[in-house]
């Protein structure tokens, strides 16, 4: 038996969702340890495992054979096993098919399914049920295959230690006597070890809808559906049924690696080659970028670039996202193109970038290099309110059929573990809601049992421990598809011919069953249309600008160099700004103080886990005041490469050309440098680049502490080191953000109230630091308020600009119903709320939310009169509805300040009035609260007590698990840093609560200041009913 081998033809993965409880990687390893000559991965109705079988196949050595499992509507099970392409391709439509004609994550297929199409060329396997007797389905599946497929199909024997396994033989054997079927032997095989049945019981239990403790007999009798040695199959199985798995796997030829692909050909005119047409795009938008003409450097670029282009046949690639580009262009969509293909003049000719890769001395390999084969990826960002027509336009040129959305795989994580382990272990919805709320969303964070302690969990449960290590086995694993949330694939023949095509969650989107990596692995093109919420406020801005300052502004034509806007930068007063908002970004610019458009893209690179664990960050602050003369280079070779980043490499790119420079790498050779710097924390295989970079560097005189150096940088770099490419894209964007926040601050911040959700702040901090700027803002108001928050002259004299709040802030109030409001306005003004009312049809959820809102002052006062006006106010459809009939007036005392405070919080998540700290101002100064103003006036090191209303929180995964916390009062926000062990001490209140009082220390770098907490109160109880949410950021 050992020397003759043993291949599982009957394998499902996690990817089977709910039914195997391993994952592809785990069952191919596994596979390869014991010996097998081969592995068939068989989900059901799925092949969204398959690349990643086929990667680990390649790297164990192993080979991998690629197929289905099927139960069909009569209940019988049968799987196919791909032979070649053919073969291949009819899986995929098969599956395309029994997954499309029913809902999201279900399919449903028949006999007459298997009959419509030939299957000559897959394997099929029967595998009858183990405990029961052949049905009348079974008989008359197996007479059929009998007759058209006798030498493909087989009947699977799965012995698994059972009582009734010998009767189960008997019954097979007379299967195969009546049809002449060869019995195979299957493990039909769950999981790659036993010690995985717990898990596999709990999926059971869940796809049933029931516990592990009633699923009864539903659940596998043992835990014998693993990946067995060979040596206990022998003594199992008949001799024939072993040696039909090694027959079937040596049939089995198709591999992934021999799918051909072939990009749409609608975007080449008749009569042209795609080559020739792209040439003469590029050529036509280079005139457009130099009108003086391209230098000899430019057009030796260009022709490097489409050389390559053609050789690796990407025009079309290209083609495609220019045609996407310039349908949103005239459509008059804001886009913009980032990412790698930034470092192509290509992409800048044909307008899909507007970064001009030679002034900035990109490196194209990074983008396309001849030794990677895999294609380009070009990130297009469009408004995000507006992409979905992007999204249709790609549908309705290329059809369904030849276009989709690549996969997302959503993986369980901590709470939702807890929460589907918990549901089928049988505890109570307190009980899981309980523990899923007490764990963090991350599952780097400690182990499940110390965040339980640490917020003094106690359930009332024998099996807590045992739960705990199904939750913590269960982290990772794949829960199910997803769409990708932007990235397009598209072909010139039928998707379904590559690979397996269901629906999404969403009406109107198709995805396919691979995600991004497994398209790059096999080498699909995918074009990402993302949606970029910045976009769509600078698109509201410039229409702003326009109609209330004449102004007519675009991307292209703001002005360059603006000093204001610069030093508003260097202030740190970016509040909405985009990329430069965060806690970290704000504690850069002070010391960084941009003054040009480079140092933005230092800033954009610089605040990134890569270059923060790489221990770039200190040396280049440091290097940066000193003169450039007083900066050490190893060599005049390497100073050409980190000279603009004053000695230390900041970008990808600059440690690709560190590797080409002092190491001798070929650009294909540091492009790979860069995917494994881009991988090894998951993957692995940095290490072996190590000696290729220090031979190099040995060989070139170069001292062996700074090749070490360079390569433990490298490593810090991660999975997280940010190209130049993407930071001059994003720096446009923070450019062109902080000109408009500087410049036309109202029209900006209404801009991107109205594009929310988006960005780090709410409304809420958003009015404030308008307000702190100088602008008037006004409430919403029924009778000057459209759905939008828009733009109002504060007063004739004075020319000044007003910030007028939307409707659309009011929670509870439809789009529909404020814009009936707007309309019946606009015909004439409200006379009373019953006016208001009738006309514009409001029913009783929305009358309530205008009370609420305060939004009915103008009509009928505060907001006590407002809820008894509109408690006797109905719409009339009748006659009636016209008659004004008073009713006698009811004099009700106004609110308090408080309760209007906490009413407007309610009803708009934010207050035009006194901020909340401002009333307990006199009992925190009693306790020796500081407000943030007088904090930020403290000198380095001095103790000190502040409070404030949580707003943000985040934990950057490079911050090594400390937590930073912004509080706002009535004077400003204070960044609190909290340390991993105080908030192991602290981690409810600093999780959790509305109001945070907090002692500790100053912390001061220049104008950066910081509260390093000490000790940590939850004074959210001094807020009543107040509500407020923070964002979180982990």
């Amino acid at each position: 038996m050992s020397a003759l081998g043993y291949a599982e033809l009957c394998c499902v993965s996690g990817f089977s969702f709910q039914r195997g409880a391993s994952t592809p990687e785990e069952l191919v390893a596994r596979a390869a340890e014991l010996g097998y000559q081969a592995i068939a991965l068989t989900d059901e109705c799925s092949l969204a495992g398959a690349v990643r079988a086929l990667q680990s196949a390649e790297t164990a050595g192993i080979k991998l054979i690629l197929g289905s499992r099927f139960t069909l509507d009569d209940d019988t099970t049968v799987i196919l096993l791909v032979r070649n392409r053919d073969g291949y391709t009819r899986l995929c439509r098969l599956i395309t098919d029994a997954r499309q004609r029913v809902a999201k994550g279900d399919y449903h297929i028949g006999r007459a399914d298997l009959q419509a199409d030939t299957l000559a060329d897959c394997r099929i396997l029967v595998l009858p049920e183990a405990d029961r007797e052949p049905t009348p389905a079974l008989h008359s599946l197996l007479g059929w295959l009998a007759t058209t497929y006798p030498r493909q199909s087989h009947i699977a024997l799965a012995l698994h230690r059972r009582a009734g396994d010998i009767a189960h033989r008997r019954r097979l054997d007379r299967l195969r006597a009546t049809y002449g079927l060869p019995l195979v032997a299957v493990g039909d095989v769950h999981m790659h070890r036993r010690s995985r049945r717990a898990l596999q019981d709990v999926f059971t239990a869940l796809r049933l809808g029931t516990t592990v403790h009633h699923a009864g007999q539903a659940l596998f009798a043992n835990g014998e559906r693993y990946l067995r040695p060979r040596s206990t199959l022998a003594a199992l199985y008949p001799a024939d049924s072993l040696a039909a798995t090694r027959r079937i796997a040596a049939d089995c030829q198709f591999s992934l690696r021999d799918i051909e692909y072939d990009y749409p050909a609608e975007v080449v005119p008749a009569g042209q080659s795609a080559l020739q047409h792209l040439r003469e795009l590029v050529y036509k938008g280079s005139r457009k970028r130099w009108p003086k003409g391209t230098s000899e450097s430019m057009h030796r670029q260009i022709e490097a670039e489409l050389e390559l282009i053609e050789e690796k046949r990407y025009p079309h690639y290209f083609l495609t996202v220019h045609d996407i580009v310039e349908e949103a262009n005239r459509r008059g969509i804001l886009c913009q193109g980032r990412g790698s293909a930034a470092n192509s003049v290509v992409c800048f000719c044909l307008g899909i970038t507007e970064v001009d890769p030679l002034r900035h001395d990109m490196l194209f390999e990074r983008f396309i290099s001849r030794e990677r084969n895999e294609p380009p990826d070009i990130d297009v960002d469009f408004e995000h309110e507006r992409r979905e027509e992007i999204i249709q336009y790609i549908y309705g040129k290329y059809g369904r059929q030849r276009a989709a959305l690549a996969a997302t795989v959503i993986h369980y994580r901590p709470r939702s573990a807890m929460r589907d382990v918990g549901r089928a272990m049988g505890l109570s919805v307190d009980q899981i809601d309980t523990l899923a709320r007490a764990l963090s969303r991350r599952s780097d964070d400690g182990s499940l049992a110390d965040q339980l302690d640490e917020r003094g969990i106690d359930i009332d449960t024998d099996d807590l421990e045992r739960i705990l290590l199904l939750v913590d086995t269960l982290i990772g694993f794949p829960r199910h598809l997803s769409q990708h949330v932007g990235g397009f694939v598209l072909s010139q023949v039928p998707l379904e011919q590559l690979v397996p095509v269901e629906k999404a969650a969403m009406p109107d989107r198709t995805i396919i069953q691979w995600d991004k990596d497994d398209l790059e692995a096999v080498g699909l093109m995918k074009i990402d249309v993302l949606a970029l919420g910045m976009l769509s406020c600078l698109r509201r801005c410039f229409d702003l600008v326009v109609r209330h300052h004449g102004r007519t502004l675009t991307m292209a034509t703001i002005p360059g160099k603006d000093k204001a806007t610069y030093n508003m930068i260097s202030a740190a007063d970016t509040v909405g700004v985009f990329q430069i908002e965060s806690r970290a970004q704000m504690t850069m610019l002070p010391r960084l103080r941009p003054q040009r458009f480079f140092d933005l893209v230092v800033e954009v690179a610089i605040v990134r886990p890569g270059p923060i664990q790489g221990g770039m960050v200190h040396p280049y602050l440091l290097n940066r005041e000193k003169k450039r003369e007083e900066i050490d280079y190893p060599s005049e070779a390497l100073r050409g490469v980190l000279e603009r980043t004053h000695g230390v490499p900041i970008f990808q790119e600059q440690v690709m050309k560190i590797a080409m420079v002092a190491a001798d790498f070929t650009a294909g050779e540091a492009d790979g440098l860069r995917r494994s710097m881009a991988a090894w924390k998951k993957k692995g295989g940095l290490e072996p680049w190590r000696e290729r970079l220090k031979s190099g560097m040995r060989a070139n005189g170069y001292a062996e502490e700074f090749a070490d150096r360079i390569f433990e940088q490298i490593k810090g770099f991660g999975s997280y080191g940010f190209p130049e490419s993407h930071a001059v894209s994003f720096a446009l964007l923070v450019y062109v953000s902080s000109y408009m926040k500087c410049h036309y601050p109202a029209a900006f911040a209404a801009a991107l109230i109205n594009s929310q959700p988006m960005g780090f702040y709410a409304p809420s901090q958003i009015v404030t630091d308008i307000k702190r700027h100088g602008v008037t803002v006004r409430p919403v108001d029924v009778c000057h308020s459209q759905w939008d928050c828009t733009l109002e002259s504060e007063n004739e004299a004075s020319g000044r600009i007003a910030l007028r709040l939307g409707l659309r802030l009011v929670k509870g109030l439809s789009q529909d119903a404020g814009e009936r409001i707007v309309a019946a306005r606009e015909s004439r003004v409200f006379a009373q709320v019953p006016d208001l009312v009738n006309r514009a049809r409001l029913d009783r959820r929305a009358r309530d939310a205008l009370a609420r809102a305060d939004a009915l002052r103008a009509l009928a006062g505060h907001r006590h009169q407002a809820q008894w006006q509109i408690a006797g106010a109905r719409a009339h459809t009748d006659l009636f509805a016209e008659v004004d009939a008073p009713e006698p007036e009811v004099e009700l005392p106004e609110p308090e300040e408080g309760h209007d405070i906490v009413a407007d919080y309610a009803s708009t998540a934010l207050t035009l009035r006194r901020h909340p700290l401002a009333l307990l101002r006199p009992q925190l100064a009693r306790q020796g609260v500081l407000c943030a103003r007088d904090f930020d006036t403290l000198a380095d090191s001095r103790p000190a007590q502040v409070a404030g209303l949580v707003t943000i929180r985040q934990r950057p995964g490079s911050a090594k698990g400390t937590t930073f916390v912004t509080l706002e009062d009535e004077t400003g926000c204070v960044n609190v840093v909290v340390h991993r062990d105080l908030l192991a001490r602290y981690r409810v209140a600093v999780t959790s609560a509305r109001l945070l009082r907090v002692n500790g220390v100053m912390q001061r770098q220049g104008p950066v200041t910081h509260c390093v907490a000490h000790h940590i109160v939850d004074d959210s109880a001094r807020l009543g009913e107040l509500t407020v949410r923070s964002r979180d950021f982990h």
